[in-house]
């Protein structure tokens, strides 16, 4: 299929454009994280978001610790030098390269994401001369056209072991998007010893369902879909599971013990292994 989002235009099919007339997940989360790197149809949108689910400040950065502590575990314990990020969203320091290049230098990381903003912020990071990094335009749903494309196989060699990256973008996938698919289709390019980190949101634990929050995406460039923790689960099949398997983010291997006043964080994380 053809993303919805084109192309960068190398192979015949329409540029990505910048859409500002809706809210994109990736500058919301920019928004909730701090950042700059939004507009204002972004900030109301993220506002409203906030109003109806106030612990999601908390909620991303507990995520993007938990992002911190999975790249350095399938670096320094998975032994994997290449990691493949899509979804990647607007860059914050330290991005995934400069954390697994403090644990092992060298490593190659590709990422990947729709929104062209997010993809001229990061390549503004990279030195002109590294070459063990890329910065790709393209989407999840064509999950082919990201193994195929030109930069990602200059950077990666799929005979070796890959970490997968999907960060917080799964819940932008519908059911019609077939989420499954996706996942199988990019861990099939990938060899033994691979790892799959993943993250993806939750109403489990909210007995509102927090379904004012959800409504708020349906006004954006994607749709958010929580996700119970047996489907999520899913998205492991035929992987191993390290320790402690699937479970919401702050939980992954804390290094740090948890605020007494923390509120719920409804963002499922684990990290696995592929074995054959």
């Amino acid at each position: 299929m053809s993303s919805p989002y084109g192309g960068d235009g190398a192979d015949g099919t329409q540029p990505f454009v910048i859409d500002t007339s809706r809210p994109h997940p990736a500058r919301m989360y920019d928004y909730f994280l701090g950042g700059k790197d939004n507009y204002e149809v972004d900030q109301e949108a993220a506002e409203r978001f906030i109003k109806a689910a106030p612990e999601v400040r908390a909620a991303v950065r507990a995520n993007r610790r938990f992002m911190e502590r999975a790249v350095r575990y399938v670096v320094a314990e998975g032994g994997v030098r290449q990691i493949l990020d899509i979804g990647t969203g607007l860059p914050t320091e330290p991005n995934v390269h400069q954390i697994a290049r403090a644990v092992a230098p060298g490593t190659r990381v590709a990422y990947v994401d729709n929104d062209p903003i997010v993809s001229a912020h990061s390549r503004t990071l990279l030195d002109d001369d590294d070459t063990d990094t890329c910065v790709v335009l393209a989407d999840l749903r064509d999950p082919r056209a990201v193994l195929d494309h030109p930069d990602v196989r200059r950077v990666l060699d799929f005979d070796r072991p890959v970490a997968l990256l999907l960060l917080a973008v799964l819940h932008f996938l519908t059911e019609a998007d077939d989420p499954g698919a996706v996942v199988a289709t990019l861990l099939d390019a990938l060899p033994a010893g691979s790892h799959l980190v993943l993250s993806h949101a939750t109403v489990d634990i909210h007995e509102d369902g927090r379904a004012d929050a959800v409504k708020v995406y349906n006004g954006a460039t994607a749709t958010m879909n929580p996700r119970t923790r047996a489907r999520v689960l899913d998205f492991f099949d035929g992987l191993t599971l390290v320790e402690p398997g699937l479970v919401l983010v702050p939980d992954w291997r804390p290094q740090e013990p948890p605020e007494a006043d923390a509120p719920p964080i409804g963002i499922y994380g684990g990290v696995a292994r592929k074995d054959g």
